[in-house]
């Protein structure tokens, strides 16, 4: 079982080894290399707080370079997932039992506690494989293919760059594109949007259990950026990127509670000899579409051995999410050998407009919106992430490193939102997470 969650981390833990254009960090220039292969590995640890998503990962990039400029990239990301997140639905002061994805069982959740069904395992295996060379003095080009396969999940992927050196190589201009189409198949099925949480193995007289079988989605991403060299010592990049997202974009295993007036679950009427859902639940229903804006600013400073690499990313879309990030390593060198590099990053973002945490007013006979979710993903939270990496050259002169980050979430919800009761209770899943990492580099 996955929900949008382990996309969302995946994505994250692959970042490193991915061809994600104009969204990589500034290279160096290197000199003309030898040919032959390098390989750099890393085993990756994530872990949430509260029984929550734990990940281990391991990624390796294989890299083959020919004469004049040619590379062959190829990179393998195995990640073996346990754990949970949320599922939409609020804290009680009472236990509530809900139907799992499955169909096939239930769960429940002691009071005051975020719902949480910690059953879930999957592993996902990505490859991805990329090929860089020039054409002619000024030109580069860069093409690449990608996919990823879980028990619920398949991704296919296929990306291309163009880059135009200018002003004595000072100044670099490139555009790109990326396209993903990904199906998505997963347990028990895709719910009709807004629909009533069933009791296990619940059908109708048809037979039709109110899901569908699998469902898909296609990204399409575009990168226009410039790379300026400001001085010897100075380099900066400015990007602006488009993303346009259509099919399935809802989460299949995200809920929303209905609330009465005091802003407590509302009961179901419970049938003996019927197992299913205590409360009134409804699945989440997001729009198929989305696009979003972003503007990307990087510079790279050196100053007497230490380098400074600092950027900023505006987000806009078309849900009215509005996010802002600001990322800060510096590499310091110590000795000849070893360095090491703080890194804080923080971030920050708006909800979605059909973000909301609860269904009210439905024992009022109020109608259900188009659109409605609580995943917190899609809600008002600022996240901090700091941390530390110690980087050293092996004896036998190939790339050691270890990283640990700590990572904080905490959202915010209006007060003009919470309805009786819920003033008095957790209603944002706040969340906190450790990194660490271990690479190894060596070849040629």
């Amino acid at each position: 079982m996955k929900n949008n969650d382990k996309i969302s981390i995946s994505a994250a833990l692959t970042a490193a080894t991915c061809t994600l254009l104009g969204t990589t960090a500034l290279q160096p220039v290197q000199a003309q290399e030898d040919p032959g292969w390098d390989f750099n590995t890393s085993l990756l640890y994530y872990g949430e707080d509260n029984d929550r998503i734990q990940d281990l990962s391991l990624k390796t990039l294989s890299r083959r370079t020919f004469v004049d400029d040619r590379i062959l990239s190829l990179g393998l990301t195995i990640d073996a997932l346990t754990g949970a997140t949320p599922n939409g639905a609020l804290p009680q002061s009472f236990p509530q039992t809900f139907t799992k994805p499955s169909g096939k069982n239930t769960f429940t959740t002691p009071p005051g506690e975020f719902p949480i069904d910690d059953s879930f395992r999957d592993t996902r295996v990505a490859i991805s494989a990329n090929w860089d060379q020039p054409l002619g003095r000024l030109y580069a080009m860069n093409v690449g293919v990608s996919a990823s396969a879980e028990f619920d999940y398949l991704h296919l992927g296929l990306n291309a760059k163009l880059s135009r050196d200018f002003n004595n190589r000072n100044t670099t201009l490139s555009g790109g594109f990326a396209f993903a189409s990904d199906q998505l198949d997963p347990v028990g099925g895709i719910p009709d949007p807004l629909t009533q949480m069933r009791n296990v193995r619940d059908d109708d007289d048809d037979g039709n259990s109110g899901r569908s079988s699998t469902d898909t989605k296609e990204i399409l991403d575009l990168v226009l950026g410039v790379t300026q060299v400001m001085s010897r010592n100075f380099l900066m990049q400015f990007n602006y990127s488009y993303s346009d997202s259509s099919g399935y974009l809802s989460d299949p295993y995200k809920i929303l509670t209905a609330i009465d007036a005091n802003g407590d679950a509302i009961f179901l009427p419970q049938v003996p000899g019927v197992e299913g859902p205590s409360h009134l639940n409804y699945y989440e229903h997001r729009p198929d579409s989305r696009s979003k804006h972003s503007l990307y600013a990087q510079g790279k400073y050196y100053m007497s051995g230490k380098v400074l690499d600092a950027s900023y990313r505006y987000m806009t879309d078309d849900w009215e999410i509005d996010s802002h990030t600001v990322d800060l390593r510096l590499r310091w060198p110590i000795g000849d050998t070893s360095y090491l590099e703080p890194h804080l990053r923080f971030y920050t973002q708006t909800a979605a407009e059909f973000y909301q945490i609860s269904l009210n007013g439905l024992n009022d006979g109020e109608p259900l919106p188009e659109y409605a979710s609580a995943d917190y993903r899609l809600g008002d939270f600022d996240a901090l992430t700091a941390g530390l990496k110690f980087g050293w050259k092996t004896g036998g002169g190939n790339d050691m490193s270890v990283r640990l980050e700590l990572y904080s979430q905490s959202g915010n919800v209006s007060s003009s939102d919470l309805i009786g009761s819920q003033a008095d209770r957790d209603v944002y899943p706040d969340m906190d997470a450790i990194i660490f990492q271990y690479s190894y580099q060596f070849g040629k």
